[in-house]
């Protein structure tokens, strides 16, 4: 993908996040309140193959674990056409730090707010993106952060293998509960392999 379609699609995802700002919670329960750019995006100008994004929504910190799809993200990503675009989100909870191990030094795109941050659209047009990312955690500050993330998807993990467990044998599709549990056994394992490895931001 050409840089500039990459840009473009932060910049279409940042007005489409102002737009479900507006629709009723009724229709849409989901409140994403925050887009974060992420990774690549942020760097030099070059062809990529992927954008990454991370969406914070008004959920509480245990709804969200690493690798998670909140409850309400599939409906918001085929209403917004996000499932189909070259687009990989990461969902966060809007009441903890956006970032850790995969999400280093994002940049703040949209928030519902103060809306669009044009400044960030301008500097990742540019190839610019490391001028308004945010500062760098210290290591102190990185290995408490992660220690959080990992107390929440171990909470993940066991709620999720209750679930699957009772549910196991009942009536209904499997397939969506062991969906969900392998999102959280895939986040806590990731996000375990990061704290022994203490392969941190700004460590």
């Amino acid at each position: 993908m050409k840089w500039a379609r990459a840009v473009h699609h932060v910049e279409s995802l940042s007005q489409i996040c102002a737009d479900m700002a507006t629709r009723p919670s009724s229709i849409f329960p989901l409140r994403v309140t925050q887009l974060w750019a992420v990774g690549d995006i942020l760097g030099s100008i070059r062809e990529l193959e992927t954008v990454t994004v991370a969406l914070c929504v008004d959920l509480p910190v245990d709804d969200v674990a690493w690798c998670s799809q909140p409850p309400g993200a599939q409906h918001w990503s085929n209403a917004t056409r996000l499932a189909t675009s070259p687009v990989l989100p990461w969902w966060r909870s809007a009441h903890a730090p956006v970032w850790n191990h995969r999400i280093d030094r994002p940049a703040l795109v949209w928030d519902d707010v103060d809306g669009v941050r044009e400044n960030t659209l301008v500097a990742l047009r540019e190839g610019h993106g490391d001028s308004v990312r945010i500062a760098a955690p210290t290591l102190a500050d990185s290995r408490s952060r992660m220690q959080d993330e990992l107390a929440v998807s171990l909470r993940s993990l066991r709620a999720h293998t209750r679930t699957y467990e009772e549910r196991r044998w009942g009536p209904g599709k499997l397939e969506p509960l062991a969906d969900a549990l392998f999102r959280a056994s895939d986040g806590y394992l990731d996000v375990r392999d990061a704290v022994a490895s203490e392969s941190l931001p700004g460590a």
